[in-house]
This record gives C-alpha cells, structure tokens and sequence, in this order.
C-alpha cells in the first residue's frame, strides 16, 4: 500500500472547516483567557457541536468513522490557533474506550502517557479536566472514572495536566498492556501534529511582522539576514507535516508494519510515530525561537501572541517526558538496543 500526500474531497472539507470554526472562535485572546488552566469549557461544548467527540471512533462503536489521517488535520488546526481544548487527548481516549458517553461527548476522556506507580498516573495530559482517565496499570489497561480536580501544576504552556489514580473511582479493566504502544503512538502522531500547526502559525506571524516593522526606513524583513532566518523553516514545517501524515497512513491495518534502516524504510506506526513526534516538536521549537528572536523585545511581552506560541511549543513536546529518552527509544526500535 503506497503513501498518497493528496487528500481527499472530505479532507479538504475538514480542513476548511476546522481552519474556519477555530479562526473564528478561538483566536489568540481566547487561549490567553484560558490561562492558567489551558481550558476553555465553552469552547468545548461548541466543539462537540462539530461532533469531534466521537468524529474518528469506528462507525460500528457509534462514531463517525473518520480515519486517524483526518484527525490529523482537525489537530494541526488545533496546534494553529492553539486552542484551549483536549481534542486530541479525547479523540484517542475515545477510539481506545469507545463507550457511548465518550464517543457522544457527554464524558471528556483522556490517557496516561506511562503507567502508573502505585496506583497513581503522574502529569497526564488533561487529567485536570477529564472526566475518565485511561492508562497503564500493572499488566492491564485500566479506565477509571473519577471528579477531575480542575486544577493544574504551574507549567510553563498552561496546560491541564494532573496527577490521577489509577484505582479510585469506577475502573474497568479494558485490555492487555502490551497493546497501549499503539494508544500512545496515536496521541504521538496527533500531537505531532498540533505541533506542526504552532509551526506554521508562528513562521506566518513572523513573516508578517519582519514586512510591517520598519527601520531606516525600511522593512526589517527587507535584511537579508532576516530572510536567511526565516528561509529554513519552511522544509521544516513541510518534513513534519509529511512525518505526521505519514505516521497516520502507517496506523493503518494493511500497512506492513517494516522497519529496514538498510534501506531507510520505516513503515511500522510506532517508529514514524515517534518519528513525527519529535522532529514537529523540533521544528515548533525553531520555528518559535526565529519568530520571538525577529519580534525583538516585543516578542517576550504577555500583549503579543507569539509569546504563547513559543511557550506551548516547548511544553507541549515535554508532556510525554525528555525529547532525548523518546530518541534513545526510537534509536533502540530502529536498530537494537544493544
């Protein structure tokens, strides 16, 4: 099976929709309010109107069947606007647990990135805010049920991370642990993604500032080092984006799971997952750093976005833990861990 990059008809439709929905109802004031939390209750209910709960949960557990590659497009317009809402943590809760609260929104879900330590899950990506909670507990993977707390750790991109229990609440044993590799390199590949969409959005509002900020009466953006600092990011943004989309195609079941560094050929899901997850999360980090740096001393002000830009993209490639651990272990898939 050959990866396309084209998409399809509904794809296009997905992408003007969502770049529309979050243009308009999420720009950058709304994600500054969010803070500290990162949460934005309202903005969640009119995302479950668009039927994101349960949009890439299988048509026969009650979902509308889209495809992890459509979901990556509804996360990168999520990374874009960097939108106060757990989309991609529901959405991979959802097709990991798909019962009728989850897949109907009714429940906000998410999952714990490492298994737990005596009955605890540490930092889990919107565990301040979910209402289930989905993880590694012992030999079995567990869904527990429980009051989220509403509150966060101070962190530097704002987000609802939280300590759970892995054993309070209603739990339900929901399958074996070997198989929540697959459930993580989901959550990889889509948040990948988002990290693609802060990328571009912060090389767009970089560009846009260097040709309206004027000295010596000029564009700054006119200087040819400011171009040459700009100028790479792009192919960054592009490899992650194909990386991303990639990982998607490559979770798909007639896909031959291969990996052949010989030949540079990497089809198994979580290798490109890892992959996408960290070269985005290099790319977002580049891409902010040369937008901040070309902004000035405006670029560290709470007034200007691209503050907020640059911090999530730093925090939000750490929620899985140390970039250099996820090498190491990619390393170890791709060649041996001797």
């Amino acid at each position: 099976m050959s990866f396309d990059l084209g998409f399809t008809t509904d794809q296009t439709t997905i992408t003007d929709l969502f770049n529309s929905f979050f243009s308009n109802e999420s720009r950058p004031e709304v994600a500054r309010a969010a803070e500290p939390l990162g949460f934005d209750a309202d903005l969640w209910q009119k995302t479950l109107a668009l039927g994101v709960a349960g949009m890439a949960v299988p048509e026969a557990n009650g979902g509308g069947g889209a495809s992890l590659s459509d979901a990556v497009i509804v996360a990168e317009a999520v990374g874009a606007a960097l939108a106060p809402v757990p989309i991609v943590e529901h959405m991979v809760a959802a097709r990991t647990h798909p019962i009728t609260d989850l897949v109907e929104g009714a429940a906000l879900g998410t999952i714990a990135l490492t298994p737990a330590a005596d009955g605890r899950w540490s930092f889990v990506p919107a565990g301040a805010v979910a209402d289930i909670v989905i993880g590694v507990d012992g030999g079995d993977i567990v869904a527990v049920r429980s009051t989220a707390p509403g509150v966060a750790p101070r962190n530097h991109a704002c987000q609802p991370l939280a300590h759970r229990s892995s054993r309070d609440g209603d739990r339900t044993v929901i399958g074996d642990a070997s198989s929540f590799e697959r459930v993580v390199a989901e959550w990889k590949t889509l948040t990948a993604s988002t990290l693609v969409g802060i990328a571009q959005r912060s090389l767009d509002m970089g560009v846009q500032y260097v040709k309206e900020r004027h000295q010596f009466g000029v564009p700054v953006g006119s200087f040819q080092a400011v171009q040459h600092g700009l100028a790479d990011i792009p192919g960054l943004i592009d490899g992650s984006r194909i990386l991303a989309h990639k990982a998607a195609w490559a979770s798909q079941p007639d896909v031959a799971q291969t990996i052949e560094p010989e030949f540079n050929e990497y089809t198994d899901f979580s290798v490109v997952a890892s992959m996408a997850f960290l070269f985005a999360g290099e790319a977002a980090v580049h891409a902010t750093d040369r937008s901040l740096h070309f902004h000035g001393g405006y670029g560290f002000s709470e007034e200007y976005d691209i503050q907020m830009y640059y911090r999530r993209a730093r925090g939000w490639r750490l929620i899985a833990g140390d970039p250099r651990n996820e090498y190491v272990a990619l390393a170890d898939k791709m060649f041996g861990d001797n």
